[in-house]
């Protein structure tokens, strides 16, 4: 059998990020289960380093699993998907908003920005779910509400797993997401925050849609 490799940080903290990027790109599908014995077989680490591995995921939303029951990598329906969206805008509304009435745009949002333009620009699906991730965080966290990031984190990883396993970046040109983001980025050094609520709002109803014409029961 072939061990998959780990990086050279904290051994569960390499697991866990091999795992979840596996999850995202779709390369552990919806609907596969994830043991510690598999887990522990394939990167050739202990069973109690698998476990919080898959604990840690379980938390971010990336896996599901009930009592005494092996997790999953959830599948998500229409239904979950529009609730979904409707709680990370109502979440990122609220956070642009507070920030454009301080004008000040976020250093890790500009960043992340920096990095979708890149990845945009080179045509890399797996960079550009990862930096888009990092703006939509950086947003909600320079907030400085514990709350509205707690609230955030409990649906972030449903919002990787979306992204990531049914491609919906790959249903439009990358600068257009880019440009999104932009305009966002400058409502907020503006100080409007009508207008910075309004494009997060037109960015995220525009994702949604991509997302459920991937869908097979909302095929025409």
């Amino acid at each position: 059998m072939v061990h998959l490799e780990l990086g050279p940080s904290s051994l569960t903290d390499a697991l866990y990020e091999s795992i979840r990027k596996r999850i995202v790109n779709g390369e552990i599908p919806q609907g596969e289960k994830l043991t510690e014995v598999r887990l522990a077989t394939e990167y050739n680490v202990a069973r109690p380093t698998a476990k919080a591995a898959l604990e840690r995921l379980t938390a971010l939303g990336l896996l599901r699993r009930t009592a005494h029951k092996t997790a999953v990598v959830p599948v998500l329906d229409e239904a979950e998907i529009r609730d979904l969206f409707f709680s990370r805008i109502t979440i990122e509304k609220a956070a642009v908003s507070a920030l454009a009435a301080t004008g000040e745009v976020p250093a890790d949002a500009a960043r992340a920005q920096v990095a979708i333009e890149y990845a945009a620009r080179d045509r890399l699906f797996e960079n550009q779910v990862d930096a888009d991730i990092m703006f939509h965080t950086a947003l909600v966290a320079a907030v400085g509400s514990r709350r509205l990031m707690r609230m955030h984190e409990l649906i972030i990883g449903e919002v990787q797993l979306s992204m990531g396993q049914y491609k919906a970046h790959r249903k439009v040109e990358p600068s257009t997401v880019a440009s999104e983001h932009a305009a966002v980025l400058e409502a907020i050094a503006a100080g409007d925050a009508a207008a910075a609520a309004g494009h997060l709002a037109h960015h995220l109803e525009q994702a949604e849609a991509r997302l459920l014409s991937t869908l097979p029961q909302t095929r025409s």
